[in-house]
């Protein structure tokens, strides 16, 4: 009952006035006890509509506490003026390196953004010997005999590789033998 009853006097407690921005939002602070702790209380009271992106940063800082005083009518203009200076500084730059471009851009190559073909990869390639693996590029001049297996090559035969025997238990459904695994002992 007690904090129901400190909530509801707080709201008819002196407020104190501490500023207004630009845009004529006003900023209010007052000190409340809050589970036994005294703390600050900081909110905004728009001029027109709620629009938070109306408020400047400076004041946003000091709403969420990470000022302690709030902005003096002196810095705003200030940083005001600041901020205006790096906006002219950047359209000075913006525009001598466009005429930056346009003396180099008679004897600079244009380059498009588009399908590229891949690299050249001729000059890789040759650095193999032509016995490598890989296939062979096929000539007609080797015979085929009757069973369709050119004479200067080998037959090819697959061979298994014998099974390796493992304490874990591996394998495919095709190769499972029952009773051929036997737990580490």
């Amino acid at each position: 009952m007690s904090r129901l009853w400190a909530r509801f006097s707080g709201l008819f407690r002196s407020k104190s006035f501490i500023g207004v921005d630009q845009t004529g939002n006003k900023y209010f602070s007052r000190m409340e006890e809050i589970d036994g702790l005294v703390k600050e209380k900081r909110w905004v009271t728009f001029r027109r509509e709620e629009d938070p992106t109306s408020i400047p940063v400076e004041w946003i800082c000091w709403l969420n506490g990470q000022r302690k005083r709030a902005p003096t009518p002196d810095e705003m203009a200030q940083l005001e003026a600041r901020r205006e200076r790096v906006k002219l500084n950047v359209a000075l730059l913006k525009k001598e390196e466009e005429e930056k471009k346009a003396r180099e851009g008679t004897g600079r190559k244009i380059m498009t953004i588009g399908k590229v073909e891949g690299p050249d990869l001729t000059s890789f390639v040759r650095q193999f010997p032509p016995d490598s693996k890989g296939d062979k590029p096929e000539d007609g001049s080797e015979e085929v005999n009757e069973s369709g297996v050119k004479e200067h090559e080998p037959e090819i035969v697959t061979v298994e590789p014998p099974e390796i025997k493992t304490t874990e238990p591996s394998g495919s459904g095709s190769s499972f033998r029952p009773g051929t695994w036997q737990p580490p002992s």
